[in-house]
């Protein structure tokens, strides 16, 4: 019977959602700011997606949260969501391929471990090998020609990687919301920072999106932020957390992969041995969590523990 568990339906559409779903929304990104400011289209899809959550957890009977609550989720929202998945938007709309951006925010891990110390947090000498070997990662990542012809969209991915994680870290000190609530707070929160900051630096609509560009927020917003979200957390009720966060080292290849076939994105010799070093790193900082005894599990603090992405 464990061992049927282990492979079920549910957990197989949940690894799907975590792998492909997460990993598809920088392509889906790279689309939407074609046709969206990019900080209107992050802003519209967190409001909307972060309603819906808020209204349908309210109808089930999920508690308002507190001032204190909504003020430690908003925090938070703006960290990951406001500069994390806005700091993305903005650099694909600057022309940085999306597998790219998926590989830049897959040093999200090294950042964390690096804000985790500065919470009391020990490091085993295998992951602040994984830190070495990912700092290696993002130089060679940005010897590339992608990054180099955009050095702003370079320094806005390494910010969201660091802010995301820094939330991440944080959050965990923070009296959030119980459950799914806590992710409708931080999209409600973050989203109406990104659209002030979208009214605030002059973003407007030059003409109503075409079809694609509806299409795209329609993802973003359903697969991206609801489904994904929903799947990452019950991973975490039913696998081990290094398993749960292992999209950290698939999301990139996926990233790279749909850019390729759909959009045409190319990448150079430089990315490519970039992206090899980065994953090794994500992966030898993630080898001490599975030999460590299982734990219960943690509420994740976001629904784009993202897009990751970061997305």
């Amino acid at each position: 019977m464990p061992a049927l568990r282990r492979f079920s339906l549910p957990l197989i559409a949940a690894f799907f959602a975590l792998y492909v779903i997460w990993g598809s929304t920088y392509l889906v990104i790279r689309i939407g700011v074609e046709y969206w400011p990019p900080l209107m289209l992050g802003g519209v899809r967190f409001v909307i997606a972060g309603s819906l959550m808020y209204a349908f957890l309210r109808w089930r009977g999920a508690p308002a949260p507190t001032w204190a609550q909504w003020k430690a989720a908003g925090i938070i929202g703006i960290l990951l969501l406001s500069f994390g998945n806005g700091a993305v938007s903005v650099a694909e709309h600057t022309g940085v391929a999306s597998g790219v951006a998926a590989l830049a925010v897959a040093t999200v891990p090294l950042f964390t471990l690096l804000c985790g110390y500065f919470w009391g947090a020990r490091n085993t000498r295998l992951e602040w090998a994984g830190v070495a070997l990912g700092i290696i990662g993002i130089a060679m990542l940005n010897m590339g020609s992608n990054l180099q012809s955009s050095p702003m969209g370079a320094a806005l991915l390494i910010f969201a990687a660091a802010t995301w994680a820094f939330g991440s870290v944080w959050s965990r000190h923070l009296p959030l919301p119980q459950g799914a609530m806590a992710s409708a707070v931080e999209m409600l929160v973050g989203g109406v920072v990104l659209l002030i900051g979208s009214a605030v630096s002059g973003e407007r609509l030059q003409a109503m999106p075409p079809v694609e560009g509806w299409l795209a927020l329609a993802y973003l917003i359903f697969f991206g932020s609801i489904i994904a979200f929903n799947s990452y957390m019950y991973l975490l009720k039913h696998v081990r957390p290094a398993a749960a966060t292992s999209y950290a080292y698939v999301n990139p290849a996926v990233a790279v992969l749909l850019g390729i076939v759909f959009v045409g994105e190319t990448i150079g010799i430089e990315e490519a041995l970039a992206m090899l070093v980065i994953i090794s790193a994500v992966v030898l900082i993630g080898l001490p969590q599975w030999r460590r005894p299982a734990q219960p599990p943690i509420v994740a603090p976001t629904a784009v523990r993202e897009e990751q992405r970061t997305n």
